[in-house]
């Protein structure tokens, strides 16, 4: 293959800067890049209005979203069979992370699921959003298809492992999207529809069992998921507040720091989890259409790149970061509006938080290394 220079330098008049070769052969996805952007700016402005227009939240999410975008170009930058190097390490470790959770972690509202260090402070459950993905994407990448019983059952442990420790902060919506991203990765892989109905079925039958090893308040919730009216002014609080903030929005909204629910504090975790609601209460039907367009986007590029990849491995790994995307938009929609039970899921991009988005931003990261990989 010849290599020719590139285009820009035979322009009349053109000079030669320093850097310039190194900008050229940058990793890059525009559509992506400008997808993400968008969807930061519609964040930016939801989180400032959600936290009552104080301008500090807003600059500490700034300082969040700059650092994840020097993360998102310095991961891009790899080649994928780095990724494939780095899975078990980064496994280990964020099983190591959840255990150190469980011990020395700081509690908040009744859940463990922090690790303090001077000046700030993650949550690793977020980070098994990626990991988990990578590391069944590293293992069954050499294996067979369809997958045989071995590698189904080794696929399980490493699934439910950090599943289980999740679930156990207690973070019950954090864990079951982590064992679901992890079942979209199995299915990716090519898993017989046999084996699935199976798998299907021992979920059915635990479900009894899981339903005694809930705490209390998860049982509450469950059941004011099913008839939030039962109490009102205690279990059913939070999803009454937030399907009156998205119904009063009704077509246009009421407009940019003008939602009563928002700004009169009637709407928990407005900032966090129930930022959608914010979405819904201030630019109405119109403002979640055209946030439903930009995650629809975003996972169709995901897809797009999927279908290009040039191995296994970065199949499985952009299907499963895709799928992980898709699920967690999936569960913090359903939750807020009333269509499934209210559990800590954040909106992926948009809810305010520097772990969560960091994360997606190392996954959008690696989707342009793999992309960039099948372009050159």
């Amino acid at each position: 293959m010849i290599n020719r220079p590139p285009l820009y330098l035979n322009k009349p008049g053109w000079r030669r800067l320093p850097g310039i070769d190194f900008l050229a052969n940058l990793h890059w996805d525009s559509w992506l890049f400008l997808l993400i952007c968008l969807l930061l700016a519609a964040s930016s402005g939801l989180i400032y209005s959600a936290s009552s227009q104080k301008i500090i939240v807003l600059g500490k999410q700034g300082i969040h979203v700059l650092i994840s975008f020097v993360v998102f170009i310095a991961i891009a930058q790899f080649s994928p069979r780095t990724f494939k190097q780095w899975a078990p390490f980064l496994y280990a470790i964020g099983i190591f992370l959840l255990l150190v959770v469980l011990v020395f972690g700081t509690s908040s509202k009744g859940a463990q699921r922090w690790i303090n260090l001077p000046g700030f402070r993650f949550q690793p459950s977020e980070m098994m959003k990626l990991f988990l993905p990578l590391m069944l994407a590293h293992y069954l990448s050499n294996k067979t298809l369809p997958l045989k019983k071995i590698p189904i059952f080794v696929s399980l442990i490493i699934i439910f492992v950090p599943g289980l420790l999740i679930a156990k902060q207690p973070d019950l919506g954090t864990g079951i999207l982590v064992i679901a991203t992890g079942f979209g990765v199995l299915f990716f892989a090519g898993i017989r529809w046999s084996s699935i109905f199976k798998l299907s079925a021992l979920v059915l039958a635990g479900l009894p069992l899981l339903w005694w090893k809930l705490h209390d308040y998860q049982r509450a919730r469950v059941m004011t998921f099913l008839d939030p009216e039962r109490d009102p002014l205690g279990s059913g609080y939070h999803i009454i507040q937030s399907k009156i903030a998205i119904g009063s929005g009704g077509l246009y909204g009421k407009g940019w720091c003008h939602g009563t629910q928002a700004q009169l504090n009637f709407l928990p975790e407005r900032t966090t989890d129930f930022i959608f609601s914010v979405l819904g209460e201030e630019f109405g039907f119109i403002g979640i259409s055209l946030l439903f367009l930009l995650y629809f986007a975003v996972i169709f590029r995901g897809i797009l790149i999927m279908t290009q990849t040039a191995d296994t491995f970065s199949r499985l790994l952009v299907g499963g970061i895709i799928f992980s995307f898709f699920i967690c938009f999936f569960i913090n929609i359903g939750m807020v509006s009333g269509l499934l039970p209210v559990v800590g899921c954040p909106l992926p991009l948009v809810s305010y938080g520097g772990t969560s988005l960091v994360t997606w931003m190392v996954a959008f990261g690696m989707l342009v290394a793999i992309q960039s990989q099948h372009r050159n």
